[in-house]
């Protein structure tokens, strides 16, 4: 049968364009030319100045060379030019790569390497572990440093940066762009908007690539799923490098709304931005929680208005939660992958929550949630079968994702992408039970959960139940292994300042909370070790457990 639906009615350009974010930037300039689109400290761009510097920095790197399929990269924190950075790299076709600024110069050196980056752009603090990085790789990416004016150094002369290095001052270079530039739009919406490397804990990091469309999608699936009205005010609390900013940098063009920059995550300027600019949302990981927490003169700078702050990673314990609720903050729990272009999942609250108590609202709140608007499918399946396990909130399964926020693959790595796509789902290698209700509720990542005596046994279960306890900051624990019963738990805790906790009442708080095989054998007292993005370093832990264990 003719589908007479599809004849002689093909795309043109008068009804087809590829989706792509850098549209909204330009339509923010073209309708809201003088609306406040940056704020760093003195410094203020309207969406006109924002949009004509993106476009002189699209222009001067294509008059570099740069092109469709070019690498430019970032070193920079979160301020003015990283965001000029999200849409003047892609508007001349190139990718852009935002570097973790906490990784170590071997690191940076092999993801430089491996996107074989020709341009890098970086913040003069950084200058030190940009020397060491050159003395690592073997590109030779062109130098532009930004000189950040808002901060007090001695020095800010570049001739005295790097010394027999070449380098650009950024305000120099991208005045050298025109600022009519008529940037590129992609050929195709799956061209490659970004790459971003993983964590890279078990082995070299892998380079996640992003395309315009999912870039498109979760920007404006950002908005309405946190029910971001025009013009919000947004406190840059999230690291830009981290996800691209969960796609950020492009909602707030969408929505009009304002970008407040803030270098370094401290309690005192983020009150100081609440109270002045009149933030209504912020992103960040739970630390970012107890930052804001730890300022004692919280009253002095109490917003009028209830401010939405969205968090990722652990979920937050119960006295965190009543402290930022107490304090004007609303929390809403999101998950995610840097392969899922930062959040895919939301705790959508449901109104009929609003009566419980704070228990079990903090119950509710640790779950991850259902799919984000632009994500197509999300389950809990078996690994081996790809059945979808029973939603009896006790079966564990993997989170799986199907949709176009999931990454175009991993840069260079045939063997990874077959295995990470493996049946036609992103295979996330996280553990997770799905409630009746349909919210999933992770459990572990899948080289983490503990056998024990033939028992699947939950690290982040215990995690949670040790966090209860108002004197611990942090819990990691880990599987050793066991005579008796191959694996058993190990708790590793780290304390809050003035707190103390003895092994015989943590193990009695354990068994209190916890089926007994799930009390954890061993526990240690000390700090726990991360990675420059706030994650646990597990693998450390199991290399140290063996020995304090064997002891």
């Amino acid at each position: 049968m003719v589908n007479h639906y599809n004849q002689n009615l093909d795309p043109n350009p008068a009804n087809y364009q590829p989706l792509t974010p850098l549209s909204f930037l330009e339509r923010a300039s073209d309708v809201f030319p003088d609306f406040i689109a940056i704020i760093h400290g003195s410094q203020k761009f309207t969406y006109k100045e924002f949009y004509t510097r993106s476009k002189q920095l699209a222009s001067i790197l294509s008059q570099r060379g740069m092109t469709r399929g070019s690498t430019v990269s970032t070193l920079l924190m979160n301020n003015p030019p990283m965001l000029e950075a999200h849409y003047g790299i892609p508007m001349c076709g190139a990718v852009i790569h935002a570097i973790n600024t906490r990784l170590d110069p071997a690191t940076i050196a092999f993801q430089l390497d491996h996107a074989d980056s020709k341009i890098l752009l970086f913040d003069h603090e950084l200058s030190s572990v940009i020397l060491e990085v050159l003395g690592l790789c073997k590109v030779e990416p062109l130098l532009v440093c930004y000189q950040d004016k808002q901060v007090d150094t001695k020095d800010l002369s570049i001739d005295n940066i790097l010394n027999s290095h070449s380098v650009i001052d950024y305000e120099e270079f991208i005045q050298l762009g025109d600022p009519d530039y008529k940037w590129l739009m992609p050929e195709n919406e799956w061209d490659a908007i970004s790459v971003g490397y993983t964590s890279g804990t078990t082995g070299d990091p892998k380079g996640v690539v992003s395309h315009h469309r999912g870039a498109y999608l979760l920007a404006q699936g950002n908005a309405l799923v946190a029910s971001m009205p025009k013009h919000s005010v947004y406190l840059w609390t999230l690291p830009m490098f981290h996800c691209n900013g969960w796609c950020f940098p492009w909602t707030l063009s969408a929505i009009i709304g304002t970008h407040v920059c803030l270098r370094q995550v401290r309690a005192e300027p983020i009150w100081q931005s609440i109270k002045d600019h009149k933030v209504s949302h912020l992103c960040g990981a739970p630390i970012v929680m107890s930052i804001i927490l730890s300022l004692e003169n919280q009253q002095d700078y109490q917003p009028e208005h209830q401010v939405q702050f969205f968090t990722a990673a652990a979920p937050p314990p119960e006295s965190v939660l009543k402290q930022m609720s107490e304090a004007g903050f609303l929390v809403t729990h999101l998950y995610g992958l840097t392969e899922t272009y930062g959040p895919a999942v939301i705790n959508e609250w449901n109104n009929n929550w609003d009566g419980l108590d704070m228990t079990s609202q903090a119950s509710l709140k640790a779950r991850q949630g259902v799919r984000y608007l632009p994500l197509e499918h999300l389950q809990v399946l078996d690994p081996d079968t790809l059945k979808t396990v029973p939603a009896d909130g006790k079966t564990i399964g993997e989170v799986m994702f199907q949709g176009n926020i999931v990454m175009k693959g991993y840069l260079k790595n045939k063997t990874a992408n077959e295995k990470a796509f493996a049946g036609g789902w992103f295979h996330s290698g996280d553990l997770a039970v799905m409630h009746p209700d349909g919210y999933l509720q992770l459990k572990d990542r899948s080289k983490d959960i503990i056998i024990s005596g033939g028992e699947n046994i939950s690290s982040i279960e215990i995690e949670e139940t040790l966090l209860k306890n108002e004197g611990v900051s942090a819990a990691a624990v880990i599987a050793v292994a066991d005579e008796k019963w191959g694996e058993v738990p190990c708790a590793f805790i780290e304390m809050k300042t003035n707190h103390q906790w003895k092994e015989g009442l943590a193990r009695l708080w354990c068994k209190e909370k916890l089926a007994s095989f799930k009390v954890p054998k061993y526990y240690f007292f000390e700090t726990i070790p991360r990675t420059s993005t706030g994650k646990i370093q597990k693998y450390l832990l199991r290399e140290k457990a063996k020995s304090l264990v064997s002891n």
